[in-house]
């Protein structure tokens, strides 16, 4: 039975929870470019429309790696107090226009190093600016929380020292830690060091995995490493043969591990072939915990609420399945358990019943 049509304006009036989305992926293409104007960074164009154009093809080559290299241009104008606190704050104000509730927002502090800045004082600079966001979007009526995930980038070798930060700043609005970066040739399992610190010390991590690479780097993520979710994740399908479900496959769904997908994202690298087709759908049906997530909105041209849209109209999605998506992720936040229940049953649920 299809379900009945949403309007985009219902759909944009949702509240809505993310897990995952790159800050240094969702910037305003209009800062940007003034933002590299200041420290003479040279853009494919300045023209803010034609910026948001050149982003969206570049990231439609249907390959990961060349997807990764679209971020050279906000990481040149993320490498200051100012780029920071600036892109920050916007990151959290663009979010709270969207109908975003709770949101992490994650990104590599070793990355952002380059104009001088030390890794705690760019975790420093980026939450002051978050907390600017939220403050403002909480006067305007629009309360959001943000917290953060560092990442430690799984081709360089300073993860051990990313998740000693996530370990320092577990008070002070990061939540959790993550690897990211071209995920083939480059397994979870080199990172084991920063992964069994990290559970040492009782902070929850995520992991990129099963996106350019199939279930191996799954099974790493989550049978080696220990992670409580899974970035992506899409390729656990090729655990699944006429809906049974293998060994792996069914730990994923039996132990409520959440899989953050990016429906657009994995169309842009070719870890999709359609939204129609997506794994989403067939993933929320066999009861699995999917989460819907934008991944990165300057790069893929998206928002939530252009996701949900896009489910509503190519997979036939109705307000119960947008529900539970967020529904789904708010549960499998990284923040305590009452806050999560709070969260729920005071916001989520509530902007649901329409």
């Amino acid at each position: 039975m299809t379900a009945p049509r949403i309007d985009i304006d219902t759909i944009r009036r949702l509240p809505k929870a993310v897990l995952h989305d790159h800050l240094d992926g969702g910037l305003r293409p209009a800062t940007l470019v003034e933002l590299a104007e200041k420290v003479g960074h040279t853009l494919p164009t300045t023209d803010p429309q034609a910026l948001a154009d050149w982003y969206y093809e570049a990231a439609n080559s249907g390959d990961l790696v060349r997807y990764i290299a679209t971020f050279e241009h906000t990481l040149a104008v993320m490498q200051s107090r100012e780029g920071l606190l600036r892109t920050a704050e916007e990151y959290v104000l663009d979010l709270a226009e969207d109908g975003v509730v709770y949101a992490e927002g994650r990104y590599a502090p070793e990355l952002m190093v380059n104009g001088g800045l030390t890794l705690p004082e760019v975790v420093e600079t980026v939450q002051e600016g978050l907390a600017a966001g939220m403050a403002k979007a909480a006067a305007a009526g629009t309360p959001v929380r943000v917290g953060t995930l560092l990442c430690g980038m799984r081709m360089f070798d300073r993860t051990r020292e990313i998740a000693d930060l996530a370990v320092a700043f577990r008070d002070a609005g990061v939540v959790g830690f993550d690897i990211a970066g071209a995920e083939d040739g480059f397994p979870p399992a080199d990172h084991l060091a920063a992964f069994e610190h990290l559970r040492r010390e009782s902070v929850p991590f995520t992991i990129h995995a099963g996106e350019a690479h199939g279930l191996p780097s799954i099974h790493q993520a989550l049978q080696v490493c220990g992670a409580q979710r899974i970035g992506h994740g899409v390729r656990i399908t090729e655990d699944i043969v006429d809906g049974k479900l293998g060994r792996l496959a069914d730990w994923v769904r039996d132990r409520r591990i959440a899989l953050e997908m990016c429906p657009t994202s994995n169309l842009q690298t070719g870890a999709a072939t359609s939204i129609a087709e997506h794994p989403i759908t067939a993933l929320r049906d066999l009861g699995f915990r999917v989460t819907l997530n934008t991944d990165n909105r300057l790069v893929s041209g998206t928002t939530m609420t252009r996701e949900m849209s896009l489910l509503v109209e190519e997979a036939g999605w109705g307000i119960e399945d947008l529900r539970t998506v967020t529904v789904n992720a708010v549960k499998s936040a990284f923040i305590p358990f009452d806050e999560r229940k709070a969260l729920i049953e005071d916001v989520v649920l509530p902007g649901y019943d329409c």
